[in-house]
């Protein structure tokens, strides 16, 4: 009888086990070697590879408290959706996400294609490589992958029990917490400040109003739009990516929720990427940056557009000027959302290496006071931003806003 036929977390011998069991990928005689190579907030990763064949994959187990905390407990359940999300997004978007190998519920495994020959787009970030195609691949697969399970292309019937299938309460809550309340008020006491930045913090954050109603807005868009079938977690550390190649990972987080969700998430690490290559004055990687966050933004709209009009089925979705308000709706809610995914990120619980691996606390104090200037101004005035142009410029205001109010 198999030991694998009662749920339990895994180690690395189990690992080899398990897939010499489960997978027909190996040789049965292969020996096999396990990493432990997770660094993500929630679940437990493992290269299992032969060396004699230089073959290897990936298997990732879902525990039953996120690594990030013991206070946050989740169904294991979240292994599923990963699964049929990726197998969903490589039917529509083929090249652009890993093969899956196998899905055990029992087991709440999922083993997929190891991309060890491409570099976790952070860490690339992190050293200012430049991913000459990221802009032209990651818009690809935000279109390809979004906008055929809109009810503008999707049969109604068949999106409606994809969204029973993709009911993901216990992630969502995470995103309703971590990203949309939490930031603005602490009151799980979670929160995580600089003592050089709080003051600055309490001030212009826990205590702008204005700030704060509108994240409520954004909140109820999240919790009560049933667009489409997004990734959920869409940021650089969800990314793999090499010179020619782009592939996305880990969407766990995936449910049917506003398409702003993913793009605004991929602006927002993009600024990340930004702001650390502005502190270490890395000229090139600036250029390459700040081009790219134009082309996201403005590549996602012509190909949106092109997109809609060869595979509308809607009948009233192909009524005039209606594909300009829904794409209108997109873009505010991505600047919504992008200024949302910085605080967070700078306030809250869950960090990113691009901030704080700065290790200057003059520096850190500023990138930090930059992103959240620049995260303000994306809520409030999210109805602005509908070119990729708008972003840059309000980047770069403000750097300036900060420089003056530091002088």
């Amino acid at each position: 009888m198999s030991r694998f036929n009662q749920y339990f977390l895994m180690k690395e011998k189990d690992v080899v086990d398990y897939v010499l069991e489960k997978v027909d990928f190996f040789d049965k005689k292969s020996y096999l070697t396990c990493d432990e190579i997770g660094d993500g907030n929630l679940n437990y990763v493992y290269r299992v590879s032969d060396k004699q064949s230089d073959k290897s994959l990936i298997v990732k187990q879902a525990g039953r408290t996120a690594r990030i905390s013991e206070d946050i407990t989740l169904s294991t359940n979240r292994n599923k959706i990963e699964s049929n999300a990726l197998i969903i997004h490589g039917k529509y978007a083929p090249g652009l996400v890993p093969k899956v190998y196998l899905l055990d519920e029992v087991m709440s495994c999922c083993v997929m294609e190891d991309l060890s020959d491409h570099l976790i787009l952070r860490e690339g970030f992190l050293k200012h490589e430049i991913y000459p195609l990221f802009a032209e691949h990651i818009t690809s697969y935000m279109v390809k992958t979004l906008l055929p399970t809109t009810d503008v292309v999707m049969e109604h019937k068949e999106k409606k029990q994809l969204v029973k299938e993709f009911i993901n309460p216990e992630l969502c809550e995470i995103s309703e917490d971590l990203v949309y309340t939490e930031p603005f008020n602490n009151y799980h006491h979670r929160n995580e400040i600089i003592v050089e930045n709080k003051d600055w913090i309490i001030r212009e954050i826990y205590h702008d109003n204005e700030l704060h109603l509108e994240a409520a807005k954004l909140k109820f868009e999240f919790m009560n739009h049933a667009q489409a079938l997004i990734h959920g977690d869409l940021h650089t550390g969800s990314i793999f990516a090499k010179k020619d190649s782009t592939k996305v990972i880990d969407p766990e987080f995936a449910f049917f929720g506003p398409i702003g969700y993913d793009t605004g998430n991929v602006v927002a690490h993009l600024i990340f990427a930004y702001i650390n290559g502005d502190t270490y004055h890395k000229r090139e990687f600036l250029d390459w940056v700040e081009k790219t966050i134009i082309e996201v933004i403005d590549l996602f709209k012509v190909k949106f557009s092109q997109e809609w009009d060869g595979s509308v089925t809607e009948l009233l979705a192909k009524e005039t000027g209606f594909k300009e308000w829904y794409l209108d709706h997109i873009l505010s809610d991505t600047a919504g959302v992008a200024g949302l995914e910085i605080i967070r990120r700078i306030v809250g619980l869950a960090k990113v290496k691009d901030i704080t691996s700065i290790e200057n606390t003059d520096s850190r104090v500023r990138a930090e006071r930059i992103c959240l200037t620049l995260a303000k101004n994306l809520i409030k005035r999210r109805n602005e931003f509908k070119e990729g142009k708008d972003y840059t410029e309000a980047l770069h205001q403000a750097i300036d806003e900060v420089k003056v109010k530091n002088e």
